[in-house]
């Protein structure tokens, strides 16, 4: 598995960034220089291929323990595969960072120079200033506001082997087998009865945002304790709530803390949590609107997203005036752009304003969670999409997908049917993602896409 080394002298944002691409807080991080002396790894994935993702301590010596650390650490680039070179961009480039960068350039592996902290435009102004390294490869990047970080991973992406498709695709091989057999395509009925069953709706957030409030406001009695005490949910209160028909089944789950602040009987309440996510439809991720966003806030929307559920955001303690909503909307756009297909909606659950918009959001997005999407119409969409944007080649060799069909629900599951699957970027799944939600109706649920070989004997199934 390849290495990827994180490097730079002390307080550049080495570990805020491993913790970012690692998706869960590991490093410690501070503004005390030199907080990392030891070397943290962990394997993290970038899209569907996986590496070994190494935050190293900073370069310095300005003492014999730092000294010792700089050894280290560059003993540490030297068996890794890619570096990422970082800088502080709130500083002028010095002679220290170019000699570092020029002796980590010497050792003729992939670099790329990444100016961090660039948080304004006078900043990106004085970004102009680290060309005079002579880097090939540089990104600007604000790793607290989660800006070039996509960049970045799709510049590392480039590097990575490419691995056996991980996705569980027993489904679209059953499809497929039919589809043999039938000699045509045909969307597989689900084997749930989607429009007779309960929606089952997960209410999840960090501590204290409100969501028993929310669980009273929605069934309309006061099924959940509320109080001011953090932590007041421990059990998963569940409650049925009739509205046009449909029976949802709203579950309040436990507050999530900090990793480090969870104690005793709240450890089995988040592995209840997670256990109630696994059976759910639709999570109302509840947020508070009187306080800032923050990095727990967009580790439990992780959760929402890991599970592939529907998602509907809810911004609740909202008492602010209607022109600031588009205003926290696009902070939310940028913070949890994984989640950019959720719906967010504004209310305060004591007072019960904008409770009843909940309601048919839920009916919408999972409609569309569960939704047949018709083949011929698909394989449309991805032809225009193919026609504006052609496929890149692979090493000069044509990468072709022959056909799309939906081989599962809940959330949607489409297969791309392909000569050279693992060819396929993951820039350009994310292209023609973008091409299926403007032409369906997907507000609310994630989309799963699976490139996928027709067949076992095909060139690309034989490759090691």
């Amino acid at each position: 598995m390849k290495k990827i080394i994180l490097i730079g002298r002390p307080n550049v944002g080495k570990s805020s960034l491993f913790n970012r691409l690692a998706r869960q807080r590991i490093a410690i991080t501070s503004d005390v220089s030199g907080t990392t002396r030891d070397t943290n790894k962990a394997e993290i994935t970038i899209d569907d291929k996986s590496c070994i993702l190494i935050d190293s301590g900073g370069l310095d010596e300005s003492n014999e323990l730092f000294k010792n650390v700089k050894i280290k650490t560059l003993s540490e680039a030297k068996n890794a595969d890619i570096i990422v070179f970082m800088v502080d961009g709130k500083m002028l480039p010095d002679d220290i960072d170019k000699k570092f960068f020029y002796e980590l350039s010497s050792l003729n592996k992939p670099i790329a120079l990444c100016v961090n902290k660039v948080d304004s435009k006078k900043d990106e102004e004085r970004s102009w200033e680290f060309n005079e390294f002579g880097a090939k490869t540089v990104f600007n990047l604000s790793v607290s506001h989660n800006i070039g970080t996509d960049e970045l991973c799709a510049w590392i992406y480039n590097f990575l082997p490419k691995e056996t498709l991980k996705a569980d695709t027993s489904e679209f091989d059953e499809f497929l087998d039919d589809f043999d057999e039938k000699g045509e395509i045909d969307i597989q009925k689900p084997a749930v009865d989607y429009e007779t069953k309960n929606i089952n709706v997960g209410i999840i957030g960090r501590v204290n945002v409100g969501k028993s409030s929310l669980l009273n406001a929605l069934v309309k009695e006061n099924r959940s304790v509320v109080s001011t005490i953090e932590g007041t949910t421990i059990d998963p209160v569940n409650e049925s709530f009739v509205y046009e028909d449909r029976v949802f089944e709203f579950v309040d789950t436990a507050g999530i803390r900090k990793r480090g602040k969870i104690e005793g009987i709240e450890r089995f309440a988040l592995n209840r949590t997670e256990k109630i996510l696994e059976n759910s439809d639709i999570a109302l991720l509840v947020l508070d609107a009187s306080q800032p966003l923050t990095e727990l806030d967009e580790r439990i929307a992780g959760i929402a997203a890991k599970f592939e559920l529907g998602v509907i955001i809810v911004l609740n303690k909202w008492d602010k005036d209607h022109d600031e909503f588009d205003k926290v909307v696009y902070e939310l756009r940028d913070k949890f752009k994984f989640l950019a297909y959720a719906p967010v909606v504004s209310v305060s659950a004591l007072g019960g304003k904008r409770i009843h918009k909940i309601y048919p959001l839920i009916l919408e997005v999972y409609k569309n969670y569960t939704q047949k999407i018709k083949t011929s119409r698909l394989n449309e969409v991805l032809q225009d999409a193919i026609s504006c944007h052609p496929i890149p080649r692979d090493h000069g060799k044509i990468v072709k997908i022959f056909y799309g069909a939906q081989f599962g629900f809940a959330p949607p599951k489409i297969a791309l049917v392909m000569n050279k699957p693992r060819s396929l970027h993951f820039s350009y799944k994310r292209y023609l993602l973008n091409k299926l939600r403007e032409s369906f109706e997907l507000n609310g649920t994630p989309v799963v896409l699976i490139p996928k070989n027709r067949g076992s004997n095909d060139e690309e199934n034989n490759e090691n």
